[in-house]
């Protein structure tokens, strides 16, 4: 196996692993998960919306194809660790809570750069996709 195959693979089963614990957590919906998003500002309810959507990220990482959806999943996986670093430092929380969202950034980002081309939006381009049309007229 090639490096590259074997850093995305590592990278992918480590964010997908994360999400798919910490949905599985917030849908628990327990007390020191709620406690957790009132400390932050959120309702309790967030809870089984994050969980959701966390758990649905997961999955949509590891399958095969759908290509489209990995990408909202990358962009929606993004915006859950940042807001929840920006959410930690605005709440006045140390160093480890604001941290810990972002070197899993890196993970998403390493996962994302290194995916093979059967999980990129460019390999699903088939005949007459707007995006092979666009190449087509612009040649």
């Amino acid at each position: 196996m090639k490096t590259r195959t074997i850093g995305y693979w590592v990278a992918t089963s480590l964010i997908a692993l994360a999400f798919a614990a910490g949905g599985a957590v917030d849908l628990s919906g327990g007390p020191t998960v709620v406690a957790g998003l009132n400390h932050l500002g959120y309702p309790g309810y967030f809870a089984t919306l994050l969980g959701g959507w966390k758990l649905l990220g997961a999955a949509a990482l590891l399958a095969p194809k759908l290509p489209r959806l990995k990408e909202w999943a990358y962009a929606g996986m993004f915006f859950d660790l940042t807001g929840a670093a920006f959410s930690h430092a605005a709440s006045g929380d140390g160093a480890g809570k604001i941290l810990t969202p972002l070197v899993l950034v890196v993970f998403l980002a390493a996962s994302w750069a290194l995916r093979p081309e059967s999980r990129t939006l460019r390999a699903s381009a088939g005949e007459g996709s707007p995006t092979k049309l666009g190449r087509e007229a612009a040649a």
